[in-house]
């Protein structure tokens, strides 16, 4: 080729460029977006929008733009141009046109550190798979027969480790009982075995840096995280390889009791694909579950009239129990904890364990006379809908009772709007398979907790949304233990 045939090429490519450029702008000017700033070139706006604040409101930085710009506003976050939703239709809207009109779509920083098969990332026919595969392990008659008996083994060894009148970390605790109800539930670890507390030490490793910025450089948490990946996936490798030889040498039958077992005895997944599903539900039913009974503890103890109810109720579960001679809580126990259930609800919701949601635009889209473009990022804020005053009466106070089923045309009404606005696990095709265990694993903790201990703050501190839920000293409590049965 020429030197003035490379020349037109190189013009004619520029040309292109631009012209495509010119389209997209005339495009983009054709459209009614929503009123918003894009913020500076490529951070836009995202620190700001990432600021720590208090975790029962919804921030400075949302509030702020709310005020300014409506329910929903464009921006520029996490280096994409981007449609936030603080509007519970338009969250609605999004959730249930999963796959049709919108698709997950997290940073790649955390495809990187979770894996590219983790049911938090994967989209389509392959996400359908996995979770039918978690919906099915977690179905109704294994909580019954298998999971509840674990969760209430683990509370109990949790609580009954706490001396009286001492101090600690409630945060820790609460994740202490998480980590090993699902190290036994995903792999039938046993707790304080050396392995499984290796396990645990390099899983706080890795949960530090998917919380982090991500930079992979040598020192930081994200590095340190992807290097605990490794080195977590390499142990449930090898529980795999020890259950396939042991199958393989007929020395044992595929027991099914736990989540390994079960996919390898009951799907086609690739060793790759089973590796990065043990360790996505592993970080899911850790996580939020134990945040979510931190945040129990510490709103429960700011409200002393719902622990005495609370008290109430399983006191009358407890005493019904003993009067039969039975020890384990069973079903028909769980499904008496009515209240309790109100609680749960009101934690979820003013805790707001997940903020919000990563979506992507997979068509052009018109709602409420403004338009999505196919490509942008769509951000449905689930914390801003649950504070809403015009939703919720009072939103920012801890109230149970909200959840009580109340009589008449006005309360059903007010029953139904709130109902359909509470998304705490989300919705549609993704909405959380895990969602019925954590409100098991909350429910027994809280019966046992009520029925064995008074708590109250050690020393001052409050829940912090940055932007995932953390309680800046650990959330320390005093004990003092009691026996109401």
């Amino acid at each position: 080729m020429s030197d003035s045939e490379i020349l037109l090429f190189f013009l004619a490519s520029i040309f292109a460029v631009l012209l495509i450029f010119n389209l997209i702008k005339v495009k983009r000017n054709s459209m009614n977006l929503p009123p918003g700033n894009m913020g500076w070139p490529f951070l836009g706006e995202t620190i700001g929008y990432l600021k720590p604040y208090s975790a029962t409101t919804i921030g400075e930085f949302m509030e702020q733009h709310i005020s300014r710009f409506g329910k929903i506003y464009k921006s520029n976050l996490f280096g994409e141009p981007t449609i936030v939703s603080a509007d519970a239709g338009l969250n609605r809207f999004i959730l249930q046109n999963e796959g049709r009109l919108f698709e997950c779509s997290y940073p790649r920083s955390i495809g990187g550190i979770l894996g590219k098969w983790s049911m938090l990332v994967l989209v389509g026919e392959m996400h359908r798979d996995m979770r039918i595969i978690s919906l099915n392990f977690l179905s109704n008659a294994r909580l019954r027969t298998h999971l509840l008996p674990e969760v209430e083994k683990h509370t109990l060894l949790v609580l009954n480790s706490w001396k009286d009148n001492s101090v600690f970390c409630a945060q820790d605790e609460a994740k202490k009982f998480t980590f090993n109800l699902m190290a036994k539930h995903i792999m039938s670890l046993d707790p304080g075995k050396p392995e499984t507390e290796q396990l645990k030490k390099e899983y706080i490793t890795f949960m530090k840096g998917v919380v982090s910025a991500p930079l992979n450089f040598p020192g930081t948490a994200y590095r340190k995280a992807l290097q605990s990946r490794s080195t977590i996936l390499k142990f449930i490798e090898s529980k795999m390889e020890e259950r396939v030889t042991k199958v393989r040498d007929r020395s044992e039958n595929l027991e099914e009791h736990d989540l390994l077992g079960w996919v390898l005895k009951h799907s086609n997944l690739s060793r790759e694909q089973i590796l990065d599903l043990v360790l996505s539900l592993l970080f899911a039913g850790h996580e939020t579950s134990s945040v979510a009974i931190a945040l129990a503890l510490y709103f429960l103890q700011g409200c002393p009239s719902a622990v005495q109810q609370l008290r109430e109720e399983h006191t009358e579960i407890g005493k019904a129990k003993k009067q039969t001679g039975e020890m384990e809580l069973n079903w028909d126990d769980y499904k008496k904890m009515e209240f309790t259930q109100c609680v749960i609800g009101e934690t979820l919701r003013l805790g707001n364990v997940v903020r919000f949601l990563h979506r992507k635009a997979i068509k052009d889209i018109r709602y409420k006379g403004y338009d999505i473009p196919r490509g942008w990022k769509v951000l449905p804020v689930i914390a801003a809908v649950h504070l809403d005053p015009s939703l919720f009466d009072q939103p920012q106070d801890f109230n149970p009772w909200r959840w009580q089923y109340s009589r008449g045309s006005f309360a059903a009404t007010a029953s139904t709007t709130r109902s359909n606005n509470f998304m705490p696990f989300g919705g549609g095709s993704r909405l959380c398979a895990g969602s019925e265990l954590a409100k098991l694993e909350m429910a027994v903790f809280i019966h046992h907790l009520v029925l064995k201990c008074h708590w109250e703050l050690a020393a001052a501190d409050h829940a912090v949304a940055i932007p995932f839920v953390d309680f800046p000293k650990g959330l320390p409590i005093r004990v003092q233990h009691h026996t109401l049965i």
